[in-house]
């Protein structure tokens, strides 16, 4: 079928009319573990015990259509046509544990077996003003179903596997045609979120052309963006740069000025487009992925060095005062731990990025002096700027990439066999303990960490005695190992 051709659920046939009548069955999911698994199977049993009825919804269904994710634990939603607070005592009186998450609209989780449910009353919206909605509990599933975004997001199925369809959304599924319920401006206006999350399925279940009626409603509605809250939309940005294509995606967005909405920093996407090779097909080195985190600095900000010794170059077309990580963590609400990361990223000076032609003793000191993570996103960083500047890498200059990333990868901080006792011990003072003891370390880093504490204990002396009036650099007796 093609997805173009005007059948129910399109922008130019009245909703009212979608909503009439319910539909049979129209597919049937295969014995799948979720689906069969005695923990599921305890839910729906206590849903159902008194005669209501219950069907998984959304993403569980959807994604089992297509056999997605079959290794990754499923998040299972389901919804009942019992109200929340029978649904607590339905499942405590299975000897289930109800957790209530999202009383107010409904929504509760269950756990069995150490496993959570999410379960909520069908409902229906009575207002919404664009970043929320007032609901009204249900018991129709094609009521609930129309409330939904996107036709493969509409989906449901019961305990036996029988898909329900009622907006064509496995014709959309298949076809690769993200299309959404109904007037797209009018289910825009609902939440404006929908734009952000009209690009996040796309680029995760759709095929070029995406639907232009849809593109024409997020270029009209962007505006609305701006009435959302920074988590929602973190949440949604991050979640589009985890996208098998995240470079693809910002410029679909920036065409329809949605992005400089929500990203007003993004500079060029050469560089991301760079890094996913890299994370994705170029490396394929065990403890080695996508990463939205470090896709977000890419775009944002430094990106390589442009030369060995330069300055961090920024993405062409990117504003430095607004590419610091603290600024942006901010305004994105990022934990403190994201943002002390992205600040890591954007903000370190030349002489803390990795440089493949420096030697394993200079990798060793900057792994133990910035961490292993943040050495790893700064040299995925610099060489994709440097793939994304051209020419084509020379095979020399990859190889040492690799190894430095495998090296970083496979690294753990040595125990260093000196420390402050020894120092005041040998009769240092005050900063000279820490002096010496910093000095000692990265010639012992540069060494291979090969020195036992006999010989260390040996230079500290050294150090000692030479300290009074020369750097250590100078003092003799420390020659690297």
């Amino acid at each position: 079928m093609d997805p173009r051709l005007p059948i129910e659920g399109h922008p130019d046939r009245n909703l009212g009319a979608m909503l009439a009548g319910e539909r049979p069955p129209v597919g049937q999911l295969g014995p799948l573990d979720w689906l069969v698994d005695p923990r599921t199977m305890a839910v729906m049993t206590a849903l159902t015990a008194e005669g209501g009825e219950a069907r998984f919804v959304g993403g569980c269904v959807r994604d089992s259509l297509l056999r997605r994710n079959p290794l990754r634990p499923m998040d299972i939603d389901i919804a009942t046509t019992e109200r929340p607070e029978r649904v607590i005592a339905l499942i405590e009186a299975a000897g289930l544990k109800a957790v209530p998450t999202g009383l107010a609209h409904g929504t509760l989780t269950v756990v069995a077996g150490g496993k959570p449910f999410e379960v909520t009353t069908l409902r229906r919206d009575t207002a919404c003003d664009g970043r929320h909605a007032e609901v009204a509990f249900s018991t129709s599933f094609r009521e609930d179903a129309s409330r939904r975004d996107f036709t493969i997001n509409a989906l449901s199925a019961d305990r036996e596997g029988r898909v329900f369809d009622y907006f064509d959304g496995i014709s959309d599924l298949h076809a690769g045609w993200v299309r959404f319920i109904g007037r797209p401006m009018d289910r825009i206006a609902e939440d404006y979120l929908r734009i952000l999350r009209f690009f996040r399925f796309h680029a995760r279940f759709g095929r070029p052309p995406a639907d232009p009626d849809a593109l024409s409603a997020c270029a009209a509605q962007a505006a609305g963006l701006d009435r959302l809250s920074a988590e929602r939309v973190r949440s949604e940005l991050l979640k589009i740069l985890d996208t098998a294509d995240p470079a693809g995606v910002l410029m679909a967005m920036r065409g329809v000025h949605v992005l400089e909405r929500v990203l007003p920093e993004a500079g060029d996407v050469t560089n991301l487009r760079m890094l996913t090779l890299l994370e994705t097909r170029g490396l394929m080195l065990p403890g080695l992925g996508a990463d939205p985190l470090r896709r977000l600095a890419c775009v944002v900000g430094p990106t390589a060095l442009s030369a060995v010794a330069g300055p961090p170059a920024l993405s062409a077309g990117s504003d430095p005062s607004r590419a610091s990580g603290a600024a942006l963590g901010a305004r994105l609400r990022l934990s403190r731990a994201e943002t002390a990361r992205l600040t890591g990223m954007l903000d370190a000076p030349a002489e803390r990025w990795p440089d493949p032609e420096a030697g394993e003793g200079a990798l060793r000191r900057l792994l133990d002096g910035e961490g292993k993570d943040l050495v790893i996103d700064r040299a995925l960083l610099r060489w994709a700027g440097e793939r994304g500047k051209g020419p084509y890498p020379r095979a020399e200059r990859t190889a040492r990439w690799r190894v430095l990333i495998e090296t970083a990868l496979g690294w753990t901080a040595p125990t260093f066999p000196l420390g402050g006792r020894d120092a005041l011990a040998c009769g240092l003072k005050g900063p000279a303990v820490g002096e010496a003891l910093a000095a000692l370390r990265g010639r012992w880093l540069e060494g291979g960490c090969q020195a036992g504490r006999d010989e260390m204990l040996a230079w500290l002396a050294t150090w000692r005695d030479g300290a009074a009036d020369k750097p250590p650099a100078q003092i003799k007796g420390l020659e690297p190992l």
